[in-house]
């Protein structure tokens, strides 16, 4: 999973991707393409 500063770019590469917070963190997460996974915080 990558770590990014700025998930704002990272979400629109698919369509499939959902933002969701867990935790105080913000992931993305993409059922279809599971390598698309990213966190911020």
């Amino acid at each position: 999973m990558k770590v990014y500063s700025s998930l704002k770019s990272k979400k629109t590469r698919d369509k499939d991707c959902k933002i969701v917070r867990r935790k105080g963190r913000v992931y993305i997460i993409n059922k279809k393409n599971p390598k698309l996974k990213a966190r911020q915080g």
